[in-house]
């Protein structure tokens, strides 16, 4: 039987990952737009993957199951550590604020949706309406995104001037909890 109160607490758990990768995000600053364009990137893949890992059916999504988190972990600690490497090797300007490239964006997007492949497939064995699965999985991502965009950027205006090297040492520590099962 299909409940919606199990779904919010999946969807939640699922958004803990993005919630802590837009802290990540929010560190270096971000204004309006860009918060924005994350939370729905975020919330897109959230609802995207799970109709996929559907689609695909049980054999892709369990042999992604037993690595997908693995690849997730090392597609958001080469992000991060990719971050570092950059502002170690220019000096940015701290008089504009920092933007974050749509492609950086889309991969971490992806990075962090990527267990959601085998959630979708699991969802279709408890019978849960897929639509409004992905719907309420998007919804609670977006809500959870920008909350953290919004924490992360309180504490850039507190610290600012290492919060770049925080958000981008905050995304790895994202992918290694990732590996060790934490988010």
């Amino acid at each position: 039987m299909f409940a919606l109160r199990g779904l919010v607490l999946v969807s939640v758990s699922l958004g803990l990952s993005n919630f802590a990768a837009a802290i990540g995000i929010g560190l270096s600053g971000t204004d309006l737009r860009a918060r924005v364009k994350t939370a729905l990137a975020f919330g897109i893949f959230e609802a995207v993957m799970p109709l996929i890992g559907l689609f695909i059916g049980q054999r892709f999504a369990s042999i992604t199951g037993g690595v997908g988190k693995y690849i997730g972990a090392a597609l958001l600690i080469l992000i991060g550590a990719h971050g570092l490497w950059k502002i170690q090797r220019e000096q940015s300007d701290t008089s504009s604020l920092p933007q974050l490239d749509f492609r950086h964006l889309l991969l971490t997007a992806f990075a962090l949706s990527i267990d959601n492949l085998v959630v979708g497939f699991a969802l279709s064995l408890y019978h849960a309406p897929i639509l409004v699965a992905a719907l309420v999985i998007a919804s609670v991502s977006v809500l959870m995104s920008l909350a953290g965009l919004e924490l992360g950027s309180r504490l850039g205006k507190r610290f600012e001037k290492w919060s770049e090297e925080a958000g981008a040492a905050i995304l790895i520590l994202v992918g290694i909890s990732l590996v060790f099962g934490w988010l």
